[in-house]
């Protein structure tokens, strides 16, 4: 049994960690405020090994004293996407990356933390070359800026790891539509439409399950791979918008799909991902685009819950 702390615990990917943990039997602490879903957690008040603090990372006293009584710290709590950060500057900095700075100025030797940031800090990868660990970092918005520079600071230290996330998607029990691929099945669930701009542009991408199942093989694993940066991505899911457009209507054959010209997205991302550097430390992504659209299908046309997006 570990103990461990999860700031951020509440959220998209944390909640759903937060879950597994419990379940192979560690004890853990979530730092939450909980701000878009109040009701995340709400299955794991019932555990003895779990304990939630409803506080703010950019609280130092609150971090201090959680990080002292924990192994592993998981520092999650974020401002996350491009459109949020813009909108509140100040609070994203702080959050992203001063509360990361502050983590990592209270860690003991006995502390190892595991660092989640995106792989958007590619940008505009090269045509016909994949992006690995070693490829430059040319963030374009806000929100890859800060989390480059968090990591930046999480690997001065040894007892790290970063991982560099694809595109998340599947269901949590704190549900996001703003995802790429969750985005598109719910338009094409909800409106059976999809109107895409920049349908050439590349992605690589995850099931959220596959995400837990590597930090929990990190936790494990945590000696062999410390002090390393891994890009973690399903390496069959290095396809562009238009080709994930198609996936979808396979599943839903009416589907209508209609190419805009001339829009851009603000967060301009189109690269390719070797994800070979984790795979060949024995964790390979399993979970495929076609499995998870069909996840999604189902959540969205049963599931009407309001689904309150990050912005």
């Amino acid at each position: 049994m570990k103990n461990i702390l999860i700031t951020g615990g509440g959220g998209y990917i944390g909640s759903m960690l937060a879950t597994e943990l419990i379940k192979l039997g560690h004890k853990v602490t979530v730092i939450d405020l909980l701000k878009f879903d109040k009701g995340s957690l709400d299955h794991l008040y019932f555990e003895t090994n779990f304990t939630f603090i409803n506080g703010d990372v950019r609280n130092i006293n609150l971090l201090k004293k959680h990080i002292s009584k924990n192994e592993f710290i998981i520092p999650m709590a974020a401002l996350v996407g491009a459109p949020l950060c813009k909108k509140n500057k100040k609070e994203a900095i702080e959050t992203n990356f001063e509360s990361i700075k502050k983590i990592l100025k209270n860690l003991s030797n006995k502390n190892k933390l595991i660092y989640l940031t995106t792989n958007s800090g590619y940008g505009i990868g090269e045509k016909n070359k994949f992006c690995d660990e070693n490829s430059p970092l040319k963030p374009i918005s806000l929100y890859g800026k800060t989390k480059c520079d968090a990591e930046s600071e999480v690997m001065k230290y040894k007892n790290t790891i970063s991982f560099r996330l694809a595109t998340v998607f599947g269901a949590s029990y704190r549900m996001r539509s703003d995802l790429l691929v969750n985005n598109f099945v719910e338009r094409a669930v909800n409106k059976n439409f999809l109107d895409i701009f920049e349908p050439q542009f590349r992605r690589n991408f995850i099931h959220i399950r596959d995400v837990v199942k590597a930090i929990t093989f990190s936790i494990k694993n945590f000696n062999r791979l410390k002090s390393n940066i891994f890009n973690l991505g399903l390496s069959s899911a290095n396809i562009t918008k238009i080709e994930l457009a198609k996936k979808i209507k396979k599943k839903i054959k009416t589907l209508k799909i209609k190419i805009i010209q001339n829009k851009k997205d603000p967060d301009k991302r189109d690269y390719f991902v070797s994800n070979l550097k984790i795979e060949k430390k024995g964790f390979k992504a399993q979970i495929s685009i076609e499995s998870g659209i069909e996840e999604l299908i189902n959540v969205f046309r049963n599931n009407k819950k309001k689904i309150i997006n990050n912005y």
